[in-house]
Parts: C-alpha cells; sequence; structure tokens
C-alpha cells in the first residue's frame, strides 16, 4: 500500500540471485505503474522500462529524444509499486561518459534493480531498424567503465547492449561484448540476433548472464521459454509487447465506440472494477484509512 514492501537493495539482490540460479527470467516491459504492479500479479520474474515504451508514451519517437532524468521520474514511478527488481534501458547513458556516470547514480536513486547502456551513437534509432551506426569499441568502453566507477551499491546490474551484430557482423558484436565485460559489465544484451545459430554462438563466446529481446515485428522469429533455457540464456525480454496489446485495443475499442455511439459490445472486453480494485489494494487502503480514523482519544491527550 503506497509502495512496496521491500528497498531497492532487496530487489537488487533478489535479481542477483535470480540471474544465479540459472533458470530463464521472464521479464514483461510495463508501459505504466499500473502494469507493472499487473506483471508481478501475473506472477514473472522482473519488470523492464523500455525507452521506445516511454518515448512512445510522450508522443516520441524513439531517437535519443527523452532524456535521463525524465527516464528516471518514470522509474522511480514504477519501482515504488512493485517488489519484483526492475531494469531500465538507459540508451547510450545520455551523453559523455560522465554523463553515463551522473545517469547511473539518478537510477540507483530511482529504486531500479540495473540498467543497460548501448554502444550505438548518439542520436540513436530503434535496434531493429536499418541504419545503426556504432561508436568506436573504445568509447564504449569508456562508457561501461563510468558506469562501474559511479555505481554505489555493488548489487546494481549494469548490463553493456551491443547494436553491433547488424553494423560490423557477429564475431566483431562477440568482441565487443567481452570487451564491455572486461570493462566492468555483469551482463550482455546482444541486439538483433538473426537466429538461433547466432543465439548459440553468443552462449558459447559470453560468460556472463545474457539477454534475448524478444521484441515483436524485429530482425529475429520470437523463439519461446524452451528454446530460450536450452540456448543457455538467462532473461527473456518482452520489451513492447503490452504497449502494443494495448494500443491495438485502444484503436479497435475507439473505432467501435465511433461507429456504435455506445461501449455496450465493449463491455466483455474491459477489465471489470472489481478487478481493478483488487490489483489496486482498495481493501488495504480502507483497512488502514480505518484505523486511522474510527478512533477515541484516551482522556487528557
Amino acid at each position: 500500500m503506497l509502495h512496496t514492501r521491500t528497498t531497492p537493495a532487496e530487489r537488487r539482490r533478489d535479481l542477483r540471485e535470480k540471474l544465479a540460479s540459472g533458470r530463464l527470467l521472464r521479464v514483461p516491459g510495463a508501459i505504466s505503474p499500473l502494469s507493472a504492479r499487473l506483471i508481478q500479479d501475473t506472477g514473472f520474474d522482473a519488470v523492464y522500462l523500455s525507452g521506445a515504451v516511454l518515448s512512445a508514451d510522450l508522443g516520441l519517437p524513439d531517437i535519443g529524444l527523452t532524456t535521463a532524468t525524465e527516464i528516471a521520474g518514470r522509474a522511480q514511478q514504477i519501482t515504488r509499486v512493485t517488489d519484483l527488481p526492475v531494469l531500465v534501458d538507459a540508451d547510450t547513458g545520455f551523453g559523455e561518459p560522465m554523463n553515463t556516470a551522473r545517469t547511473v547514480q539518478l537510477m540507483e536513486d530511482a529504486g531500479l534493480a540495473g540498467l543497460h547502456l548501448e554502444d550505438q551513437v548518439n542520436p540513436k534509432r530503434c535496434g531493429h531498424l536499418d541504419g545503426k551506426s556504432v561508436v568506436p569499441r573504445e568509447e564504449m568502453v569508456r562508457r561501461v567503465r563510468a558506469a562501474a566507477d559511479a555505481r554505489r551499491d555493488p548489487d546494481f546490474l549494469l548490463m553493456a547492449r551491443t547494436d553491433a551484430r547488424a553494423v560490423e557482423g557477429l564475431p566483431a558484436a562477440i568482441d565487443r561484448a567481452k570487451a564491455y565485460v572486461d570493462a566492468g559489465a555483469d551482463a550482455v544484451f546482444p541486439e538483433a540476433l538473426a537466429d538461433e545459430a547466432e543465439f548459440e554462438a553468443f552462449r558459447k563466446a559470453v560468460d556472463v548472464p545474457l539477454l534475448a529481446n524478444m521484441t515483436e515485428f524485429g530482425k529475429g522469429r520470437l523463439l519461446d521459454v524452451t528454446t530460450l533455457e536450452n540456448l543457455g540464456y538467462n532473461i527473456a525480454l518482452y520489451p513492447v509487447t503490452l504497449l502494443r496489446l494495448a494500443m491495438g485495443a485502444l484503436e479497435e475499442g475507439l473505432r467501435v465506440l465511433a461507429a456504435e455511439g455506445t461501449q455496450e459490445s465493449l463491455l466483455p472486453r474491459m477489465q471489470t472494477r472489481s478487478r481493478l480494485y483488487e490489483l489496486l489494494g482498495y481493501d488495504e487502503y480502507a483497512a488502514f484509512d480505518s484505523t486511522v480514523f474510527d478512533f477515541t482519544l484516551p482522556p487528557g491527550t
């Protein structure tokens, strides 16, 4: 009620322990604090905050227009309502290595369990679009080192994302990943791998936790959890799934409302009022409120 029952430090340790377990973690991307609560209620392992989702929610394309403080602000709203660890997309670090260092501390202060930084140039673009460019490997190494040096909680997860597969090829992406790990990254996010063979090659070459990005309409096909487990991956990420589901439902609902002049036929598709109240914990608030106001002061007070 009002906030989580766990501390950021506890949630960071929770994420570390889950990654060390060897099982695949299923991590959907939240589109709001309420959706993060639903992710927890449905039994997933962690919550993700996508830069692309936040940009879209603000009516902006995912080309580096959002700021570190906007991301941190939304992140804080989400970490307030879920006891799951939350991983955030920190884009390129929002500037030079010193900016990256500040970004890490902003995200720590927002209660996050970790972040990932990428090696694209700024302004960046969606990792599954053509025309990407990556910075020289040495520049990204400086970003990762700055992030590692700025980290105050050693349990805060620092993940490096490489977009080099589409630009320089798979061997170069693997070489970059190894350099980023040497610079202080705890985990790696290889973006836009083409097929299962590439996922397997990356796993064999890089000995830290790996994230598989299962975004829809991307470069590769969507792999199920059994396949990803067999490939040895640690996180299955569904970054934009909830946004796409929600926007599809919104579009269809608005068309029906415009055509029919009433939302009557849409009622079976809606979350009920009682389910919403259950998710929000209305009963707990009511119980708390009664303990505050239903009392009698002792004599003399």
